[in-house]
C-alpha cells in the first residue's frame, strides 16, 4: 500500500492482504477454465465486487467524518479521494454518500457486505425507503426495507425501483395507488422540467447531441424509429439486399428518415413559413448537368447528389434565379406577404438584414415602407428581419437606416 507503509488496523491489513492476492493472479492464464468453473467464478468476482464496494463505502464515510484531506487543504474528503485515485468526483461523492446512506440502513449495508446485492440494488433500496414518511416509525420502515431487500435477491436494480414505486402496498395497501399517482406525476414534472437538447456541428458535415426526455416521449420516439429500423420496412424502402446495419447506426438512421417524413404542415408557421428546410439548388444540378452544391437556408452546403434526392421527395417551389440571384415570378401582391414571397426574400437575404445579425430561422418579412404610410407587399420592399429586430424597427427609440448593402442599421435616438 501506498498511504501507509505498515498497515495496523484489521481493515487495512485485510486490504493489503486482498491486494497480494489479486496481484498473485494478474497474469494468471483463463483459458483451461471450463464453462461451469468460469461461470461460478464470475459470480463469485461479482459477489466479491459488491463486498469490496461496500467496504470502500464504509471507509470513505469514515475519512469524510474525519475530515482526510484537510491537512493538505483538500474541500472535502470526496476530493481529496478524487485527485489520489484519478477517479471522478462524481464516483468519489458517490461512495461518500453511499457509505453515509448504509450507517441509516443496516440491513442493506449487511446484505452488500455479504456479497448478496449489487451497489446499485442497495441504492434502490436506499432512495426508495428514504421516500417514506419518516413518522410511520422504525418498524414500519425496518419491514419495508426488509420487503425490499427480499426482492433484490430476484431482481435487478431496474426492476427493483419498480416494486420500490410500489412499496405502500407492503406498508398501507389502501393507499398505494394514491401514492403511485403522486410520485408518478412528481416524476413527470421533474423530467418535463428537466428536458434538453443540444446540438453541436462539428464543422466535417456531422452533428453530435445529446438530450434528455421524459420516459413517455423517449418510449414514443424508441417506437418511431424501430419502426422505421425494422428489417421489413428498411427491406420494403430501400431493397431486399440491403446490408444489415448495427443497432446504434440503424436508429441513427431512422431518426433522419423520420425528419425527412414528418409533414412540416403539423408544425407552427415561423415568419408566415412552414418550419420547412429549405435548399436552393440551380436547374443545370437538379438536372445532373451540373454538380453545385446544394445550400440550405441555414448556410450549410450539401452535396448534388442530396439535394436531387429531396427534390425528388419534396414538393419543389419553382424559383428563377436570375444573373444575379434575385428570385423571379413568386407569389402576387396582398395585404401579407405570401408564403412565396417570404421564401423568396429569405432565399435572396439569406438571414436577418439587421447589421450584424446572424439569425437564419424564424425570420418576419417586415415592408421597409411600413404599409399603414402606402408601402407595398412586394419583393423589391420585402425585409426579412428577426423577431428581435422586427421589434426593434417599431419602436420609436430607435432610428433605422437602410445602407447600400441592404442592411440596416439601428441607433437609438438621442
Amino acid at each position: 500500500m501506498t498511504a501507509q507503509a505498515t498497515p495496523r488496523h484489521r481493515v487495512s491489513t485485510t486490504t493489503a492482504r486482498m491486494r497480494d492476492l489479486a496481484d498473485a493472479v494478474a497474469d494468471a492464464s483463463v483459458w483451461s477454465m471450463d464453462p461451469t468453473e468460469a461461470g461460478a467464478t464470475l459470480v463469485e468476482l461479482t459477489r466479491l465486487a459488491a463486498q469490496v464496494s461496500e467496504l470502500q463505502a464504509r471507509v470513505a464515510a469514515h475519512a469524510d467524518t474525519i475530515h482526510v484531506g484537510q491537512d493538505v487543504g483538500a474541500s472535502s474528503s470526496a476530493n481529496w479521494l478524487a485527485h489520489q485515485t484519478k477517479t471522478t468526483r462524481a464516483a468519489a461523492y458517490g461512495a461518500v454518500r453511499l457509505g453515509h446512506d448504509l450507517e441509516a440502513h443496516a440491513s442493506t449495508r449487511d446484505a452488500l457486505a455479504a456479497g448478496e446485492i449489487d451497489v446499485e440494488r442497495a441504492r434502490v433500496v436506499v432512495r426508495w425507503v428514504d421516500r417514506l414518511p419518516t413518522d410511520l416509525g422504525p418498524a414500519t420502515l425496518a419491514k419495508a426495507e426488509a420487503h425490499l431487500l427480499e426482492e433484490a435477491r430476484h431482481h435487478d436494480a431496474k426492476a427493483l425501483g419498480r416494486l420500490g414505486r410500489r412499496l405502500w402496498e407492503v406498508i398501507a395497501p389502501e393507499e398505494a395507488d394514491a401514492h403511485e399517482a403522486e410520485i408518478l406525476q412528481r416524476q413527470e414534472a421533474a423530467a418535463l422540467r428537466a428536458c434538453s437538447l443540444t446540438m453541436v456541428d462539428d464543422g466535417d458535415g456531422k452533428t453530435c447531441g445529446r438530450f434528455t426526455l421524459p420516459t413517455y416521449h423517449a418510449a414514443a420516439l424508441k417506437k418511431m424509429l424501430m419502426a422505421l429500423a425494422a428489417p421489413k420496412h428498411v427491406a420494403a424502402t430501400q431493397g431486399p439486399g440491403v446490408e444489415r446495419r448495427p443497432g446504434p447506426e440503424a436508429l441513427g438512421r431512422a431518426l433522419c428518415e423520420l425528419i425527412e417524413r414528418y409533414p412540416t404542415d403539423r408544425l407552427p408557421q415561423a415568419g408566415g413559413v412552414n418550419a420547412t428546410l429549405l435548399v436552393v439548388i440551380d436547374e443545370d444540378t437538379l438536372t445532373g448537368r451540373l454538380e453545385k452544391a446544394g445550400v440550405l437556408d441555414t448556410g450549410d452546403q450539401i452535396s448534388p447528389a442530396m439535394a436531387r434526392r429531396l427534390a425528388c421527395e419534396a414538393g419543389i417551389i419553382p424559383a428563377v434565379l436570375g444573373s444575379n440571384s434575385v428570385p423571379l415570378d413568386l407569389g402576387r401582391r396582398s395585404r401579407y406577404h405570401t408564403e412565396h414571397q417570404r421564401i423568396a426574400m429569405f432565399l435572396r437575404d439569406r438571414g436577418c438584414r439587421a447589421e450584424g445579425c446572424d439569425r437564419t430561422t424564424g425570420l418576419h418579412a417586415h415592408h421597409q415602407q411600413h404599409w399603414v404610410d402606402g408601402g407595398h407587399t412586394n419583393l423589391h420592399d420585402g425585409v426579412p428581419l428577426c423577431a428581435w429586430h422586427h421589434t426593434l424597427i417599431h419602436d420609436p427609440t430607435y432610428q433605422t437606416t437602410y445602407l447600400p448593402t441592404g442592411k440596416v442599421q439601428f441607433h437609438r435616438r438621442t
